[in-house]
């Protein structure tokens, strides 16, 4: 439980709320129902293990921010509690109303007790990583999976990291549950365009092509797209992720919608593919751009829209 004051507003309720929902209880020492709702809320923030923050705010100390709150839901009395998520305001209630009624209230706007394991698995897995620890990254992203099948961020970044490692085998087990969504989820779609690529570039029967044999076919015909699409396939495959999208630029700059958008295609999985995970911020900020994605996506709207 933290205390709102002027000072720790922006840092505690509107950024804290990026990462954890706030719930704000605006309160008077004077106020009967405000005591006996407190040690409640206090309770409950107890009971759902962090699913959650309690913030309590006096109406009296801090009436800038009251006030303000109260206008905003068009409220005249308290105790009134306000969440936040992701760095706003969204929902609220008045009165010291039973435990039962406010926890039906914290699950419309806090993760599940799974969902939060899960979403604090990968964030630990992403840590874990930055530490140059794969095996404990990929340890914990599994677990995130299987706490909670239904985090498609947490398995995107599973498989992904998987395939980056050459475990094409256990990438694909991962992937066979999610594998009728890759037309509704791009990001699975770009996973099996990449592994597409892989099975492409060592196939299980019969001799893997050769990328000399694409450049000789290039060169012969600056024009055999088929080539070209062939060679950033295999450059994919090696994790050559640039190359590869060079590779798809020269197709896209001489045919904007080769074989019904295939190369443009390709070239946005690539860019799912490497483009690492968002950090969180503040509602209307905007996260920072990683350069390399930044840049070929630059490139890819010059020449579509050229």
């Amino acid at each position: 439980m933290i205390d709102i004051t002027l000072e720790n507003f922006q840092a505690e309720l509107i950024e804290g709320s990026v990462a954890t929902p706030v719930l704000l209880d605006i309160w008077a020492e004077w106020c009967g129902p405000c005591k006996q709702l407190g040690p409640v809320l206090e309770k409950l923030e107890v009971e759902y293990a962090g699913r959650f923050t309690l913030a309590k705010l006096d109406a009296d100390k801090v009436p800038q921010i009251s006030s303000q709150l109260s206008e905003m839901f068009g409220v005249r009395s308290i105790p009134f509690c306000v969440m936040f998520k992701d760095g706003q305001p969204v929902d609220g209630f008045v009165g010291a109303i039973p435990a039962e009624k406010i926890r039906e209230f914290l699950d419309k706007h806090v993760p599940g007790a799974d969902e939060a394991e899960a979403a604090s698995e990968e964030a630990a897995a992403q840590e874990a990583l930055a530490e140059g620890d794969t095996e404990g990254a990929l340890e914990k992203l599994q677990h995130a999976v299987a706490t909670d099948p239904a985090n498609d961020d947490a398995r995107f970044d599973y498989i992904k990291l998987l395939l980056q490692e050459g475990r094409v085998d256990d990438a694909k087990v991962a992937f066979a549950p999610v594998i009728a969504k890759t037309t509704l989820v791009r990001r699975f779609d770009s996973l099996q365009r990449w592994m597409d690529a892989i099975d492409f570039a060592a196939p299980v029967a019969g001799a893997a092509p050769a990328i000399a044999v694409f450049d000789a076919k290039i060169a012969a015909n600056k024009r055999d797209f088929e080539a070209r699409f062939a060679r950033a396939r295999l450059l994919m495959a090696e994790q050559r992720w640039t190359d590869a999208m060079d590779e798809l630029l020269d197709i896209l700059m001489r045919d904007k919608t080769w074989s019904e958008d295939l190369a443009r295609k390709t070239y946005i999985a690539i860019l799912d593919v490497i483009e690492p995970p968002k950090v969180k911020v503040a509602d209307g900020q905007i996260p920072p751009d990683d350069p390399v994605v930044a840049t070929y996506r630059r490139r890819l709207s010059s020449v579509v829209l050229s």
